[in-house]
């Protein structure tokens, strides 16, 4: 073990943070996002929520408010669908306590975010029951 690191994140969820650079992305999808069959690196966090592990990794992972117009984005809400999506509050409150210059939410169309996530760094497969909880981040630097 050591010290400072969030528990739910394991050895390998470590690992590929510490090895993805500036600009690259990871997915935090949810318990319907067909993770398996699109992740290049897939990691499974059953039994934990997206926002569970989306606030243990802002912990660690700088996101590119610096040098991209957007760093989080979300799975739009497919046109007619009657579903709400409260857990985007709670993902907005998680990232702007971990990153106080936030510059807010991209969405991106469903069949797109497929696409986006098969390019992704890493996809982490969760647990989570909410629809449309899927959600990317994108890499920024740290500058001391």
């Amino acid at each position: 073990m050591l010290k400072g690191i969030p528990k739910l994140i394991s050895p390998e969820l470590i690992k590929i943070l510490m090895e993805m650079g500036h600009g690259d992305e990871i997915v935090i999808a949810d318990g319907n996002f067909p993770s398996a069959s699109i992740a290049s690196r897939l990691v499974r966090c059953d039994g934990l929520g997206v926002s569970e592990i989306l606030d243990a990794i802002l912990k660690l992972l700088p996101l590119d408010t610096k040098y991209s117009p957007h760093c989080v984005f979300l799975m739009e809400v497919v046109p007619g669908d009657t579903v709400k999506t409260p857990i985007w509050e709670g993902y907005r409150k998680i990232v702007e306590k971990n990153t106080p210059d936030f510059n807010g939410f991209a969405s991106i169309e469903r069949f797109a975010f497929y696409e986006a996530a098969k390019n992704a760094y890493a996809v982490i497969a969760t647990s989570e029951s909410a629809l449309y909880a899927n959600i990317i981040l994108r890499k920024g630097v740290i500058i001391d």
